[in-house]
């Protein structure tokens, strides 16, 4: 009789911690990563505000001022990143996917960024060398991620699959590595350390990586873009997303906030496409 209620207890444990812990397959969870353009350098406008039920946000950072803390979900409105930023590509990348995807389904973006880095930040064997030479002004955005941001970004990712499925990866970076050729190597090593620390399977979690503003519209780091294309070589499932047409500011490093909305649905319509659902547009 003790062992039989030995084995019931332990069974109740086990239902009650499955119970406590298990994912909701409807609750598609996106990483966000990268410099500037991806971290959100456009003023947001009234348009961009508007908070849908089913899209989400997980904070990276504390941000008492928006009366958010890390590691909680909130609607999904601008910034996404840290608590000052502007609008991003996550932002039109979400909205696009809850236009499109049936209504049992909810989005989460994760989004840590911080303008101005290289690749290198992200690489979580050496990211503290980077650290300890980067420059003053780009501490200001280090220091909420605990000059970690690769590892707040697996800290997060872990706390989002205790809820739901992650289902791909967003990167938006570059800039600061132009003209480097190996990028797309060590892109490759952020990707495969970001799969095996979350658990996941490279063919089911895609890493959509956006082109920097173009030639045509005066991009300063335009050439990048011939790098970038050559991404799906080294990561089979990468995809690189078109920034034609992307109008930029006058730095010709930046989007203005249409081309952000431009891009963002681009990235939205790309991941549908892989999901297996068309893009009908955004209501």
């Amino acid at each position: 009789m003790k062992v039989y209620k030995n084995f019931l207890l332990i069974a109740l444990l086990l239902l009650i911690h499955t119970k406590a812990f298990s994912q909701d397959k409807n609750l598609y969870v996106f990483l966000c990563f990268g410099q500037s353009n991806m971290e959100g350098h456009a003023k947001f406008e009234p348009q961009d505000t508007t908070a849908d039920n089913r899209f989400k946000v997980l904070e990276a950072v504390d941000c008492p001022e928006l009366g958010r803390k890390k590691g909680e979900m909130y609607p999904a409105v601008p910034p996404l990143a840290r608590c000052k930023t502007g609008l991003t590509p996550a932002d039109y990348f979400g909205r696009t996917l809850t236009a499109n995807l049936p209504e049992k389904i909810k989005v989460v973006v994760i989004n840590v960024s911080v303008g101005g880095c290289k690749i290198e930040l992200f690489d979580k064997n050496n990211y503290s060398s980077y650290v300890s030479t980067a420059p003053d002004w780009m501490m200001g955005a280090l220091e909420p991620y605990d000059k970690n941001p690769y590892g707040r970004l697996v800290e997060m990712a872990k706390l989002a699959q205790k809820k739901g499925v992650i289902k791909g990866i967003l990167l938006h970076q570059g800039e600061s590595n132009t003209g480097d050729k190996e990028w797309t190597l060590k892109v490759k090593g952020v990707y495969d350390n970001l799969i095996k620390d979350l658990g996941l399977k490279a063919k089911s979690v895609p890493l959509l990586a956006g082109e920097l503003v173009s030639k045509e519209a005066g991009g300063a780091c335009a050439s990048m873009n011939e790098i970038i294309a050559t991404l799906p070589q080294t990561i089979p499932n990468a995809h690189v997303i078109s920034s034609a047409g992307c109008t930029a500011v006058p730095d010709h490093l930046h989007f203005t906030a249409e081309g952000y909305r431009k891009l963002g649905t681009r990235y939205g319509e790309k991941m549908l496409a892989l999901l297996g659902h068309k893009k009908v547009g955004i209501k």
